[in-house]
């Protein structure tokens, strides 16, 4: 697949099957993460992959909370839509980009598992779930100290059914002076 073809047909799944990829398709995808531009090449995000099945209900269920929307038929209870693999993005607060630095990871590790056939969705909510009493767990546990923000999770892994078709390109979104 080239990259144009990754950008033009790359669409977020919100059904996964329970498979899990292999580790080295994983670490394909968190390296993509990590190569992502940076502001000042200050490298301010952390990608944590989440295996502890214990830490993973717990963010489901801080992130429900947060989302506060009943189940729906796409995603059930679960706002990670039963992905198999959940990818964590924080950055420092201390960088001034740590948001932007945290977001191209995001970007380009959704292009990367397209490529490698794998299916994603960039679930919102982690800065506040970063900004609560789990955020602090989560950095305790990693050995992390200062400021941090949440910048999304990703959710990883193979699609069950079709990915949505692509969009038309909303008009006026291009401009020249």
């Amino acid at each position: 697949m080239t990259l144009d073809e990754a950008i033009k047909t790359r669409r977020s799944a919100r059904r996964f099957k329970k498979d899990m990829p292999p580790k080295e398709m994983v670490d394909a995808v968190v390296e993509a993460g990590l190569l992502a531009p940076t502001g000042r090449k200050q490298q301010s995000s952390v990608i944590v992959r989440i295996d502890d099945p214990a830490l993973k209900a717990e963010i489901t269920a801080e992130n429900a909370r947060i989302q506060g929307a009943p189940p729906s038929p796409d995603r059930g209870p679960d706002p990670f839509y039963g992905a198999p693999v959940m990818l964590l993005v924080i950055a420092n607060k201390a960088n001034s980009t740590a948001t932007y630095d945290g977001s191209l990871a995001l970007g380009n590790m959704m292009l990367k598992a397209h490529d490698l056939g794998l299916a994603s969705c960039w679930i919102h909510r982690a800065k506040e779930e970063m900004a609560g009493p789990l955020g602090a767990k989560i950095l305790s546990r990693l050995g992390l100290e200062g400021e941090w923000e949440g910048v999304g999770h990703l959710a990883l892994g193979y699609a069950d059914g079709p990915l949505p078709a692509a969009y038309e390109i909303k008009p006026g979104r291009y401009r020249t002076l």
